[in-house]
Parts: structure tokens; sequence; C-alpha cells
């Protein structure tokens, strides 16, 4: 049972008299614990038409290079061969994601879409409804609570959501049944233009940016996000608590990128952790502050905040004190060539640096450090926000989406309070390399990234 809040219809069309469903995939990569895949194979049945899983890959997603592709085109070739075995087809074609769903969406009796919040995938989505020649309908299948079940504003800061979300994931933290469709769809005559069961050679046709390139340490799809849980709830999640702001432990679960890539379904995540015997309440909350309390918020912030992506999102005290420290000078001063090099003078920073350039991902506390200190480091405010977003949706696997964007501007005052006024920072949060070795084995963190640029290498 789909959840009537999840639930949006985009348009007044009526459903038609089709040749199938059309399940337009984009946002929830995968074939399992899919709300929007079961709706539309509810509906299917309903109407007695068996479901078609469309997908559209451009070469023009924004900011995307190979090291993004790679890894979603590897989960596509998963979610291909998964519903297969569910007797469904899916149908891959070149073009903008738009495009192709309104060109299979002229045999459609209905069309189901998966949500996404960034401005283009809502004009995606805004466009298909408009032109559409039947129903289209929108299923929240990115975050465990509807945005707007949750609040009608931009929240403030975590505080502000967190006891409504938590008043209300009870209704939303249930399994989710799989269904059988009635019909195949595996015979139709409806061909797409990628084979994507080969994802590499697929990756080497694509004209899209190469100097950036795919990494060993993640392979895309749900079985590889499983795997990655899995060793998470049997070797990580005992401790996380305390242990995974440890930049040198690795305490952490590493799921990130496949969630957004949508290749896990957070709702899936959250009911494993939840359900999780070997480790300690303390353990379980901290994990899902993170899963569902500031990934929800930074939901709630792109949903309601249409300059999330640039530094006008930033609240007014924020602007406010980094303009009257905007002049004050700086002990150091890097370009952003400089930066993208890890050339600057504090090694910890630069094994940060180092850490995203070879594996596409950074722990987390080194990721306030690397924003804040970028902030410090560059001549104004402004330039600075620039930079960390330039850099943040280059390298890293889960750049790109809500998560990211709020963690961004959170280095620059969002989702927090003014703080001690100091120069260049203003009352924005400081941190600093002595709180780093006053905290943490900081050398070790420092020696494992040496290592891995060895490996790298050699």
């Amino acid at each position: 049972m789909i959840d009537q809040t999840r639930i949006c219809l985009l348009n007044d069309a009526p459903v038609v008299k089709g040749n199938f469903v059309l399940y337009w995939m984009q946002q929830s990569q995968r074939a399992e614990c899919n709300h929007a895949l079961e709706y539309a194979i509810g509906e299917a049945n309903r109407l007695a038409l068996p479901v078609v899983v469309g997908f559209g890959l451009t070469d023009a997603y924004p900011q995307a290079n190979e090291r993004h592709y790679a890894l979603m085109l590897e989960g596509l070739a998963e979610v291909a061969k998964t519903l297969a075995e569910r007797s469904i087809k899916m149908v891959v074609r070149r073009g903008s994601p738009d495009a192709v769903a309104l060109a299979l969406a002229e045999e459609a009796a209905l069309v189901v879409a998966d949500r996404g919040y960034l401005r283009h995938q809502k004009a995606w989505r805004q466009e298909v409804a408009d032109s559409a020649p039947c129903r289209v309908v929108q299923i929240e299948a990115d975050v465990v609570v509807p945005v707007e079940t949750v609040s009608d504003k931009h929240e403030s800061m975590a505080r502000t959501i967190r006891t409504k979300l938590q008043k209300r994931w009870d209704n939303y933290l249930n399994d989710l049944a799989q269904r059988k469709p009635d019909k195949s769809s595996l015979s139709l005559a409806l061909a797409g233009d990628v084979d994507i069961a080969d994802p590499m050679e697929v990756l080497k046709t694509l004209k899209i940016e190469r100097g950036v390139k795919a990494v060993d340490g993640f392979r895309g799809g749900t079985s590889a996000a499983r795997q990655r849980l899995e060793d998470f709830l049997q070797n990580r999640l005992q401790g996380y608590e305390n242990k995974r702001n440890e930049p040198a432990a690795q305490h952490t679960s590493r799921l990130s990128p496949y969630l957004h890539f949508g290749q896990i379904a957070p709702v899936e995540v959250a009911l494993k952790i939840s359900h999780a015997k070997e480790s300690t309440t303390e353990d379980r909350a901290a994990f899902l502050e993170e899963l569902m309390v500031q990934r929800e918020l930074a939901a709630n912030f792109v949903y309601f905040e249409p300059h999330y992506d640039s530094y006008q999102c930033l609240p007014e005290w924020a602007k406010k004190t980094l303009q009257d420290h905007r002049d004050d000078p700086r002990e150091h001063h890097y370009t952003r060539t400089q930066l993208e090099a890890a050339e600057t003078h504090d090694p910890y920073w630069n094994a940060a640096m180092t850490e995203m350039k070879l594996t596409g991902y950074m722990q987390g506390y080194m990721r306030m450090y690397w924003g804040k200190k970028i902030l410090e480091w560059s001549n104004t405010p402004e330039y600075a926000f620039q930079t960390v977003l330039f850099l943040n949706n280059k390298y890293f696997l889960d750049g790109r989406d809500c998560n990211s964007f709020a963690n961004v501007a959170w280095c620059f005052g969002l989702h927090d309070h003014p703080w001690k006024e100091r120069p260049v920072f203003g009352k924005v949060r400081y941190m600093n390399a002595n709180g780093l070795k006053r905290k943490f084995d900081i050398e070790a963190y420092v020696k494992q990234v040496a290592e891995l640029a060895q490996e790298a290498s050699s």
C-alpha cells in the first residue's frame, strides 16, 4: 500500500487507452523497495496492462562527469536485469530525460514518475506533465517522509524539523510489498537505443567530461549498496555515535553515493538500522539523525529555497557578518587551481582534498573542515562559496543533490546559529587544525591518504 501523501497528480489528463503503464525512472534508480515502481505495477494490474520502465540517458546532466556516470550505469545495468526477472522491460534511450519520457508516453495509458527536487529535475517533470497525452502521477520515493507532509516552510535548522519528523516516522517506516505484474512486458515491440547490459561500453560512447575518472572503491547498484549496508551493520554501527567523526577510523556507512543515485531506498536503510540488535540505542539514533533528520532537512531546504545553489541562499545573519569581515586580511590565500591540486600549507586539508580526488568520498568531519578552510583562504566569501560548490560537485560521487547543496551552504552558516565573532568568519562557525589534533589522531588519517595516493600512482 502506497501512502496517499507520496502520490501527487501532476496534470489533469485522464488515463487513456494505451499499450502499457510507463514508469519513467530517473531519480530512484532501483528495482526493489521503489514506491514509484510498485505504484506503477499496481495501476498496470488494475488496468490489465503490462509495465514498462523508461530511462533517459543524457550526455548533458548538469556537472556530471565520467566518475558519476560510471557508478550510475553500473546501477542501471543491475536494474534492467532485476526488472527482467520480474517480467518488466526496461527501455533506455539517449536524449534529454523529458524528451525520452514523452516519446514513450505516446503509447502509454498512464505515466508514473519518481521525484527529484533540483531545478532541472522539476523542469523535466513539468514538461512531461504539460505535454504528455495521458495522466502523469509523481510518487515520492527519495525521502522517508514527504517534504510537504513535514512542513510548509523552510526550516532554519535541524532542531526545528526534528520533532516534526519524529512524529511522522512510524507512518512511513514500513516494509514495501513487492507486487507481481499480471502481464509481462518483455515481448513488447518497444526498443531502446542503449544496451545497458554492458555499462562500461556505454560509458565509452557518451560525450561527457572525462577529466575526473571513475573510482575503484565504489561499485554501482543495489546489490553493492546492500553489501555496504550489511558490512556497516555488522562491523561499524556498534560504536558509531562516538567513532563516526574520527577521520582515520573509517567508521561510516559510505552509503551516500548509493542514496544519491537512488540505488538504495532510505526507507530500507532506516528499517535495517532501526531493527539492528547488535548496537546501542545511541548508535542507532546517531545514524538515523543523519539519514532522516539531516538528509530530509536538506530536501526541505532545496524544496523551499529557489537559490539553493548560490551564495544568495544563506541566512541574512550569515551574509551580513561575512560582509562585515570581507576585507579582513587572510594569513593564507590560495587560488582555485592551488586548492584543486591540494597545494596548501595545511597537511590535513591537503589529505582531505586528495582523498576526495582519489576516491570520490571524504569522511564527514573532514568535509566540514575542508569547506571552512576554503572560506578562510579565499579573497571573498562569494568566491569561496563558488569554489566549494565547484569542487564538491566535480569530485564527490554524492555531489549535486539536496544533501550536497545543504552541506556546502552549512559551511557558510546555513542551518546554524551565530558563534563568537572572529576575523574573516565573523560569526560563522570556525574550525581549525588545532581542533583536529586535539580531538583525533589526525596524523593517522594523513598517513592513510598518503598510502592511497601511493597505491594510485603505482
